[in-house]
């Protein structure tokens, strides 16, 4: 059966290109952080402007830890004042932000703050912010096995093992954006993304805008999804 919907409910994006971006303009990499934070706002805002339901963001992976130090603790950084700022803004955003990867490592101050903003947003009823933090999607699938190991399930379903993912209410992604030119999922939600259609862009992420966005969304609405049928 083919299914033709103008809009992606939920879309995943890759956010590619800060550091790149950074050395091009002879800046620290903290600088391109920095700077693609301000586009994560911006896709936000272009999100809300276009009727997507869900946005999840690859913020930081299983495999960043072995960044140089600087660079995670900045990241760190960055991530505890994106998280005060959604619980400073979250009645009047009306925004819901859930996090999904594993808690450990990341700081028990981090922990807190991800479990106050989930919490504080809860309930809000507009578009929903998946951030994947210390997120692999080979981990995601291994603490699934696990889960169901543990309630003694040997032979799961698909159905069985959805309800053990991060997030199991969450539609899966019908379109996933990389920025930067690369072309690689990179253990990025790939259970979720048997049948995502996928878009690539040169654009760095800093520079990633609202008609970037909206480039996306066309390029989507002018393919035809037929999920393994004709």
């Amino acid at each position: 059966m083919s299914i033709t919907k103008s809009t992606p409910r939920h879309v995943a994006i890759i956010m590619d290109g800060n550091g790149r971006w950074a050395k091009q303009k002879s800046l620290p990499r903290l600088a391109g952080h920095n700077a693609g934070a301000k586009a994560v706002e911006r896709v936000i805002n272009a999100a809300q402007k276009y009727g997507v339901d869900v946005l999840s963001f690859y913020a930081f992976s299983t495999e960043n830890w072995s960044r140089p130090q600087e660079e995670i603790d900045g990241l760190m950084r960055l991530l505890e004042q994106t998280l005060d700022k959604y619980a400073q803004t979250a009645q009047k955003n009306n925004l819901r932000l859930l996090v999904s990867g594993r808690k450990e490592p990341l700081s028990p101050a981090i922990q807190e703050k991800i479990a106050r903003v989930t919490q504080a947003t809860a309930q809000k009823t507009g578009l929903t912010v998946n951030l994947a933090l210390n997120y692999g999607s080979r981990a995601e699938l291994l603490d699934a096995f696990a889960q169901l190991a543990s309630q003694g399930i040997t032979k799961p379903t698909e159905q069985d093992l959805q309800r053990c993912l991060y997030q199991p209410a969450l539609p899966d992604p019908d379109l996933l954006i990389r920025t930067s030119g690369e072309k690689r999922l990179s253990n990025f939600l790939l259970w979720q993304c048997a049948y995502t259609e996928f878009y690539f862009t040169d654009t760095l992420w800093p520079d990633f805008s609202e008609q970037d966005f909206k480039n996306a969304l066309d390029e989507y609405a002018r393919r035809t999804r037929r999920f393994g049928g004709i």
